[in-house]
C-alpha cells in the first residue's frame, strides 16, 4: 500500500488537494459556486451538515442538551440527524425507541416525511414522530383515562358556557375588567399549577399589571375553583391539567419508560409543564433529551423555563449562527422586526442574534404599499409571473384565513393557479400552483420566493384578543408573538420577498423599511 506523503499543516491548499480531502470536502472557489450549493434543493440540504452542526449531532452529552439558533440555521435538520445518530450509533438495540416530538401536527407530518428519506426503514421503525398533544391523548387512552380534553377557543361554546357560569357577576362585584379573570387563569393560575387558594395566594404575578392584595386574591379565587368544579362535573380537562395528569401517571410507571431518548423540535412553543412531562417520560441519563428551539420564533402563548421543569442543561448548550436559507438582506429585515425586543433562551437567560448571519446576498425585500386592493393584486400577479413555471416555489401568506380565501378567489380569476397548504397535509411540490397558507402554517417550510400580503394596520399585528387587553403585560407578550410571526413568515423566503398592503399599511412596514 502506498504511503501518504507528509503534509505541511500550515499549507491548506496542499492539504485540500489530497485525494482523502477531496472525498470529504467541497472547495468553493467563487461566489457563483457558493450560490449554486446554497440553491440546492431541500432534499440535498437534508443530508448536508456544516462541521459546527455535525459536532452537535455526534456529541456525547452527559444529560439534556439545548440547541438554539435563528431561522434558517438548520435546527430541524440537526434534530433529524441527531435522531438518526441516536438510533444508529448509541441506542442500537431492537427495542431501543426514540421519540421525536414537536408542537404542531403539520410540523410533525413534515418531519416524519423528511426523516423517512434520511433514515432506512429498518431503523425508522424505532423512531416515533408525533406532535405532543397527540402523544398525550394516545397515552391517556392507553391508561384508561376517562376525561375529555377540550381546548379554549372562540368556537368552544361548552367551555365558554362553563366559564361564564363560574365568573357570574364577579367582574362587576370586584370592579375588575371583564377579561381579567380569563387572563389571570391563562397567565397565572394554569401555568403555575394553582389548585388551591394557598397556591394562588403565594404565586408570583410578574408582568401581570397591578399588584393584588391577599384579600383581593381570596375574593378572586372562588371563580377559578368553581370553574374547576364545573369541569370536573363534566369530566373535562384543559390541556395543561391533562399534562399534569400525565406527569402523575408517569411517576407511577417510573423505570418502565418505552423510550431511550427524546428529540424535541420547536421547543420555544412548549410550556414548562410540557417539559415536566418530557422529563418524567424517561429517567435521567446521558443523551436523554435533545432540545432545539429559538425564542425569536415563539408564535404561541407559551414561555418555557427548562430549569423549573427539572431539565438541567448547564454546560450542555450550543448555538447555531449561520443562516443557510435566506439572503443577508432578508435576514436583516426580519431581525429588525425584533429590534430592541428582549428574547429569552428558554431557561431564564437572554438570547441574542448578534453573530447571526447569512452566507449569500441578494435583493432587499420589496415593500409595496398600495392604495387599493386591485393595485395590490396587480403587484402580486406581476411578481408571480416574473418567474415562469416558478409558482410551486412561490408562496403567498396572510395573517388570517378569511383574507387567504379572498386572495385565492381573485388570483384564480387573474389566471394564477393556486395550491392551498392545509393544516393536516404536507406541501406536495409535485403539484403545480402558487402556494397559499396562513403565517402560522408555514412554520418549518421554505420557498424560493415569498409574498406576505395584506400587511395592513389592524391586521399585522392583528388587533384583537390579547392585543386589546387592559393589561400591559398581556399586550406586550401578544405583540412579541405577532412580531415573531412576521419574522417567521419573512424568513421562509430563500431569495425574494415581496410585502404588500392595501389601504393603510402596518406601522411595522414603515418603521422597518425606513
Amino acid at each position: 500500500m502506498e504511503k501518504s506523503a507528509p503534509i505541511d499543516p500550515t499549507d491548506f491548499g496542499a492539504a485540500l488537494d489530497t485525494v482523502a480531502s477531496q472525498r470529504r470536502f467541497t472547495v468553493v472557489t467563487d461566489d457563483q459556486e457558493l450560490e449554486a450549493i446554497l440553491d440546492a434543493p431541500l432534499e440535498k440540504w437534508r443530508i448536508f451538515l456544516h462541521p459546527s452542526q455535525r459536532r452537535i449531532v455526534t456529541a456525547h452529552f452527559s444529560g439534556p442538551a439545548r440547541v438554539l439558533g435563528g431561522a434558517g440555521t438548520g435546527k430541524t435538520v440537526v434534530a433529524m440527524h441527531r435522531a438518526k445518530h441516536l438510533v444508529t450509533q448509541i441506542f442500537t438495540g431492537d427495542e431501543d425507541r426514540i421519540l421525536f416530538t414537536t408542537f404542531t401536527v403539520n410540523l410533525a407530518r413534515d418531519i416524519q416525511q423528511n426523516l423517512q428519506k434520511l433514515v432506512p426503514p429498518s431503523v425508522m421503525r424505532r423512531i416515533e414522530v408525533v406532535h405532543l398533544d397527540k402523544w398525550i391523548g394516545d397515552f391517556l387512552r392507553s391508561q384508561g383515562y376517562d376525561y375529555r380534553i377540550e381546548y379554549w377557543e372562540a368556537s368552544n361554546r361548552l367551555l365558554q358556557g362553563l366559564w361564564d357560569d363560574a365568573v357570574g357577576d364577579a367582574a362587576e362585584r370586584l370592579k375588575l375588567p371583564s377579561a381579567f379573570f380569563r387572563e389571570e387563569w391563562d397567565f397565572v393560575v394554569q401555568p403555575g399549577g394553582c389548585t388551591s387558594y394557598e397556591a394562588y395566594r403565594d404565586i408570583s404575578r410578574v408582568n401581570r399589571g397591578a399588584r393584588l392584595s391577599r384579600d383581593l386574591r381570596k375574593k378572586i379565587w372562588p371563580v377559578f375553583e368553581e370553574y374547576r368544579n364545573r369541569l370536573e362535573a363534566k369530566r373535562i380537562r384543559e390541556p395543561l391539567d391533562a399534562m399534569r395528569d400525565v406527569v402523575e401517571l408517569l411517576k407511577k410507571l417510573k423505570g418502565r419508560s418505552q423510550y431511550r431518548a427524546v428529540v424535541i423540535d420547536e421547543a420555544q412553543d412548549m410550556s414548562t409543564i410540557a417539559f415536566q412531562l418530557l422529563r418524567a417520560l424517561l429517567p435521567e441519563a446521558p443523551n436523554d433529551l435533545f432540545i432545539v428551539g429559538d425564542g425569536h420564533q415563539r408564535i404561541y402563548r407559551r414561555r418555557v423555563t427548562l430549569s423549573q421543569a427539572g431539565v438541567k442543561i448547564t454546560g450542555r448548550s450550543r448555538k447555531l449562527y449561520i443562516n443557510y436559507r435566506t439572503t443577508d438582506e432578508i435576514r436583516r429585515f426580519a431581525v429588525a422586526l425584533l429590534h430592541n425586543v428582549s428574547v429569552d433562551d428558554l431557561d431564564e437567560g437572554i438570547d441574542n442574534n448578534a453573530k447571526y448571519k447569512s452566507l449569500v446576498h441578494g435583493s432587499a425585500p420589496n415593500i409595496v404599499p398600495c392604495k387599493t386592493f386591485a393595485k395590490e393584486i396587480s403587484t402580486i400577479v406581476d411578481f408571480v409571473k416574473a418567474v415562469p413555471d416558478g409558482e410551486n416555489q412561490t408562496c403567498l401568506v396572510t395573517r388570517q384565513h378569511k383574507d387567504l380565501d379572498q386572495y385565492e378567489t381573485v388570483l384564480r380569476e387573474k389566471g394564477i393557479e393556486t395550491y392551498r397548504i392545509r393544516r393536516s397535509e404536507s406541501d406536495d411540490r409535485s403539484k403545480p400552483g402558487l402556494r397559499l397558507a396562513t403565517m402560522h402554517r408555514i412554520k418549518g417550510l421554505e420557498f424560493d420566493r415569498m409574498i406576505i400580503a395584506r400587511v395592513n394596520e389592524g391586521t399585522v399585528p392583528l388587533l384583537k384578543g390579547d392585543l386589546e387587553s387592559d393589561d400591559q403585560g398581556v399586550r406586550e407578550e401578544a405583540e412579541l408573538r405577532e412580531r415573531a410571526l412576521f419574522y417567521v413568515a419573512s424568513t421562509r423566503a430563500r431569495r425574494a420577498l415581496l410585502i404588500t398592503s392595501s389601504g393603510k399599511p402596518s406601522a411595522w412596514i414603515s418603521s422597518v423599511h425606513s
